[in-house]
């Protein structure tokens, strides 16, 4: 098989939702349908890290979230298929946003009983800023939940983006009989208290064998609502799709298999293939023959006695064949990656060539950092992967002054994880912690005192955001870093930071000084 069949076959993309609206439950499913897990449940061991049985697993049990993405690869049909399942807790929001840098589209999971919740719209924003085409899952119609209308009505106004229902539900609750699939026209029937695979009955809307399978009045309401679905929203534009334009919607009920088939049948038939991806230089394209890619995400071993990391690296062009020296773009130096790993649901293997849209894990020593480039030899860099400004702020405050080089190592290494983010004041070099929410100081409390042996607590400070800025004019830049010097930081890049205090002031101060550009985002370099 040639490079482009191989790009053609492959879908890679995340599922992201607010916590507890089934998404761990539709992954299952979706792994089920390609063969990678027999029984529902198995998702739950398919986290990627080793079995050390450590206090930050515990969390994750206790609390019954997930606190890392988790990479999963199966086919169907004839398709790869790489799938990210993100944390939806807010607390591991960062973990999710750079992931969906690493994606090409995205299945958005939403509870039929609390509609679009805030979590769910702070996601829709990231994927508003790569306009990455997403498919709307709308879960548990197996409960008594909001009218569709309205729920529909909700995504386009919360969500800032239109929608097309390719399939439509007939009733919902105990009264639930199935959906309708307008992309089909074909008919699903429920079956309470049956976990349901079944082929579409090929119905169309007038026929009378529609009352017969749904009740008359089901029938007359589902053709009422189809009328209207048709008489207002235009028909489905696939390209309208992919520009990040329109999201079709998708009825069902993820913990009875209701809806599932058809969602992964239409995604394989709708969803992009490896897409192009921006640098700092040019655009590349998959199809090109040199190998580039990037590193998305970095996940270290919990268990301290062996101390491996394993970098996640998406590919973007060429193909990547283990043993091979690449360019690492930042270091400007040759690596040899001798262990590539693939993710098949909860098992890896040693992968020995991978394509675009392919997910790998290389194991690293130290070399790589979030948002790294590594190419065939050209210097170029991948653009776009956020970091956001932190929510909940932190000075670390270290509890043995002769640990002092383990915690300052320790907390350079998890920042280059991305667990959180580190600011020092040009001042006093105050070490202050950002996190995005606030489980994750227990996270590092715990990995700084297991993994280096530094012991440290974290006092709160008042501080509203942190601010990355800029200005073109050198001269005013350095005007306003001496007016506001005890609030001037720099992050674990040295990029300038300023530390605003409460939104008035920070308000005031961007009246104060217009040739200042503060940004709510950065990107790695």
């Amino acid at each position: 098989m040639n490079l482009e069949q191989e790009i053609a076959k492959r879908r890679t993309f995340g599922i992201i939702s607010h916590p507890d609206a089934g998404k761990t439950t539709l992954t299952e499913k979706l792994l089920l349908f390609g063969g990678a897990i027999q029984k529902a449940g198995a998702v739950k061991s398919s986290k990627i890290k080793d079995h050390a049985r450590s206090d930050w697993m515990e969390i994750e049990k206790q609390r019954g979230i997930s606190v890392a993405t988790s990479v999963m690869g199966f086919n169907y049909r004839d398709v790869k298929i790489n799938l990210l399942d993100t944390p939806g807790h807010k607390d591991f929001a960062e973990d999710t946003y750079r992931t969906l840098t690493a994606v090409d589209s995205v299945i958005m999971v939403i509870d039929c009983v609390k509609g679009v919740e805030m979590q769910t719209e702070k996601l829709m924003e990231v994927c508003r800023m790569r306009n990455t085409p997403v498919i709307c899952f709308i879960n548990k119609l197996d409960r008594e939940g909001r009218d569709p209308f309205d729920l529909i009505d909700e995504i386009e106004e919360k969500l800032d983006i239109k929608v097309r229902p390719l399939s439509w539900p007939i009733s919902m609750g105990k009264t639930f009989k199935g959906v309708y699939s307008l992309y089909e026209k074909s008919l699903h029937l429920f079956t309470p208290s049956k976990i349901t695979i079944e082929e579409g009955l090929e119905v169309d809307i007038n026929d009378p064998q529609l009352d017969e399978r749904v009740g008359e009045n089901n029938a007359k309401q589902l053709r009422a609502d189809v009328e209207l679905i048709e008489g207002v929203y235009p028909d489905f534009n696939i390209q309208d799709y992919l520009d990040g334009k329109v999201a079709p919607v998708f009825f069902g009920s993820a913990v009875n298999n209701f809806g599932v088939k058809e969602l992964l049948d239409t995604f394989i038939r709708i969803a992009p293939p490896p897409v192009e991806r921006e640098t700092t230089v040019r655009v590349v394209e998959p199809e090109e023959k040199k190998f580039t890619g990037f590193i998305f995400k970095i996940h270290a071993n919990m268990d301290p006695q062996h101390r491996n990391r394993i970098a996640f690296l998406r590919i973007c062009s060429g193909k990547f064949e283990r043993g091979s020296n690449y360019y690492h773009v930042r270091q400007e130096k040759n690596l040899r990656f001798s262990n590539a790993t693939a993710f098949m649901a909860q098992d890896r293997e040693t992968v020995e060539e991978a394509f675009p849209g392919d997910i790998i894990g290389i194991y690293d020593t130290g070399n790589l950092k979030i948002g790294d480039t590594i190419t065939e030899g050209e210097k170029v860099m991948y653009t776009g992967i956020p970091s956001f400004s932190p929510e909940i702020f932190k000075e670390v405050i270290n509890l043995d002054a002769m640990k002092t080089k383990q915690l300052e190592k320790g907390l350079l290494q998890l920042m280059e994880e991305g667990v959180a983010q580190l600011f020092t004041y040009e001042l006093g070099k105050r070490k202050v912690v950002g996190v995005v929410g606030a489980l994750q100081f227990e996270v590092i409390q715990f990995r700084l005192k297991n993994e280096y042996n530094a012991t440290a607590e974290f006092q709160s400070q008042s501080i509203y955001k942190a601010c990355w800025i800029s200005s073109d004019d050198p001269k005013k830049l350095n005007e306003f870093i001496d007016s506001k010097q005890r609030h001037i930081a720099r992050d674990k890049d040295g990029k300038l930071v300023f530390m605003a205090e409460s939104r008035a002031w920070l308000q005031m101060v961007q009246d104060n000084f217009p040739e200042i550009q503060f940004h709510f985002t950065s990107e790695f370099k």
